[in-house]
Order: C-alpha cells, then sequence, then structure tokens
C-alpha cells in the first residue's frame, strides 16, 4: 500500500507518497513522471507522521532556510545506477550547482569505470521521483544553462532563486542561464518567486531589493 498526501506550496500542489514509513515520492503539481515509481500501487490520501516531517521540512525551505534532506527517512525506488545518481544529487550543497558531465565522473568514478555517458545520468536525474528533497534542480549544463526539468524550467529556476545562488539571464540564443559575476559575485534581484505570470512567495517570506549571491566557476563546479 501506498499513502499520499498533496500540500500547497509557492510552486503550486505537491504530492508526497510514502510507504507508511519513508518517502517515496514527491511530486510538482503537472511534473513529468508523475507518480511514476508508485503507479502500479494501490494508494490512498492519508495522515502520516512521515507527512508530518515532510511537510515542516518543505515549510522551513521555502521560508529561507536550509533543511538537511538527512532529516527524513528517503525511499526512492529505481535501479542501481539511478540509486547512485541520486545520492550523489543529496551531496551537492544547498546554494551550489554542477553540471551533468560532473555528475558523469563522479559516477563512473565510484562504479570503477573510466567514463559515464552525460546522456545516461541526465536520464537518472530527470526520473528522480522525490523533488526538491533531493535537489536535481541544482544540476545545470554544462554551460550553465538550465536545461530540462521535470517540474518545468520556471520552477528549477526559482528553486535555485530561492537558494540564493541564481538570476534570471538569457545569451543570445535566448537560453536562461547560470549567471556568473567574477568580479562582485552578487547580483540585485527582487523577490525569489518574482516574475509576471509566475506565482508569488507569500507575503511573510518575501525579500524584495535584496542582494543574491550568484554562482562562480571554480573548476569544474559551480560554488
Amino acid at each position: 500500500m501506498v499513502y499520499r498526501k498533496t500540500v500547497l506550496s509557492p510552486l503550486g500542489a505537491i504530492t508526497l507518497a510514502s510507504d507508511g514509513r519513508a518517502i517515496l515520492g514527491l511530486w510538482l503539481e503537472g511534473q513529468k513522471y508523475f507518480l511514476h515509481s508508485v503507479r502500479n500501487e494501490t494508494s490512498e490520501e492519508a495522515e502520516l507522521p512521515v507527512f508530518d516531517a515532510a511537510e515542516e521540512w518543505l515549510r522551513r525551505y521555502f521560508a529561507g532556510g536550509r533543511p538537511d534532506p538527512r532529516e527524513l527517512p528517503l525511499a526512492p525506488r529505481g535501479s542501481e545506477f539511478r540509486q547512485l545518481i541520486w545520492q550523489l544529487l543529496l551531496e551537492i550543497p544547498c546554494g551550489q550547482v554542477t553540471t551533468y558531465g560532473e555528475l558523469a565522473k563522479q559516477a563512473a568514478a565510484r562504479m570503477g569505470k573510466a567514463s559515464m555517458s552525460a546522456q545516461a545520468v541526465g536520464g537518472a536525474v530527470g526520473h528522480n521521483p522525490i523533488s526538491i528533497i533531493i535537489p536535481c534542480h541544482r544540476v545545470v549544463g554544462a554551460d550553465g544553462s538550465l536545461t530540462g526539468y521535470a517540474g518545468g524550467l520556471w520552477r528549477k529556476e526559482q528553486l535555485l532563486r530561492l537558494e540564493r545562488g541564481i538570476c534570471k539571464m538569457k545569451d543570445e540564443s535566448g537560453k536562461r542561464k547560470v549567471e556568473i559575476d567574477t568580479m562582485t559575485h552578487t547580483t540585485a534581484l527582487g523577490s525569489p518567486f518574482g516574475g509576471a505570470g509566475e506565482q508569488r512567495e507569500p507575503e511573510r517570506a518575501k525579500r524584495d531589493h535584496q542582494d543574491y549571491p550568484c554562482f562562480c566557476i571554480i573548476g569544474n563546479h559551480f560554488a
């Protein structure tokens, strides 16, 4: 039996799934692969202590805190390879990002292989069943572009802005990219949930006209 609960967030409705003990999934409304890892099991709405813990974690996160994913019992379902990639995602600190290529290098090293396909890593990242808590939104393209996100690129951008590390920027091709200010590492931004036509952050959590640090490149990482 899989239990479900839908909660509200600044990014829309969130569906949680659990076996009664651990979190099996967290999906944003309209997300690709919605309920994919538990789709063949009977589910019902329920109130559970593990859901209460996840809701509290999300409340702190969206209020601007940095709760540790290890506070929650997580049990994402997937192959051994995907489990490895999801573990690597958990090792990306809040406020930092990495690239698919860098994840591939790390995965290859842990598997004792000479190399690993970045495309294979991208597939595992895209099928992460516990969004936000397992931070697949912290992975960007080699050029800093905000590449695909199952929950929608606008949500990926807002999550990274909330973590105070990224702001909207488009290159000449129109791509949204990580802005890197190597002189000051800062940029002036409005609310992390600003932007015309996008859902706003609750009033209590607004930080209008506050400076947010941008990422700078350190080796093959963004920091």
